[in-house]
């Protein structure tokens, strides 16, 4: 086993998975991590941040695959929400990628949450996975970051530092 380490990490409950109303059954899954969670809430999805949580997919999957994630993503096939949560603990990415399993969910361990409830639409190719958990250590920093206001967790997790602006630094919009 990896050395302890503690860590955080993103889990996206997915508009499938609020759908088919799933998260009781997922959250239950994830206890068995013995992990905590130090930020939950419901998120509506915009094209912005759906971008921004998936700005390598499209050099790695093409346009279609990108464009059909971020429909799915924001809720265009199911619901317009996500779960979005932050786990903290010893190896947490570990832990909670092995109860999510594998990102394809025919590839997936029948008893992993992606395994038990995922699916790959056909016509979209598009893995209807049902949650998203961070895969690194600087990816769960940047999508933390992304989907989490520091005052929305009940931890600091990431330093932060406040900075006094002038009225000379801000950007107006006035031309």
């Amino acid at each position: 086993m990896a050395k302890k380490k503690i860590q955080q990490c993103l889990v996206l409950i997915k508009p499938d998975g609020l759908i088919k109303s799933l998260t009781g059954n997922i959250l239950t899954t994830l206890t068995e991590t013995k992990l905590i969670i130090v930020g939950a809430k419901i998120v509506q999805v915009d094209r912005e941040l759906a971008e921004k949580h998936y700005h390598k997919l499209k050099e790695e999957k093409g346009e279609e695959i990108y464009e059909e994630t971020l429909k799915y993503i924001q809720g265009h096939y199911h619901t317009d929400r996500v779960l979005a949560l932050v786990y903290q603990g010893e190896n947490a990415i570990e832990k909670i990628r092995k109860v999510a399993g594998e990102t394809n969910p025919e590839k997936a361990e029948p008893t992993t949450i992606r395994g038990r409830y995922g699916r790959i639409v056909s016509s979209t190719g598009v893995f209807e996975n049902v949650v998203h958990a961070s895969d690194s250590e600087e990816n769960a920093e940047r999508e933390i970051k992304l989907w989490f206001e520091p005052n929305e967790l009940s931890t600091v997790i990431y330093p932060t530092k406040e900075k006094k602006v002038t009225k000379n630094e801000i950007d107006w919009g006035e031309n």
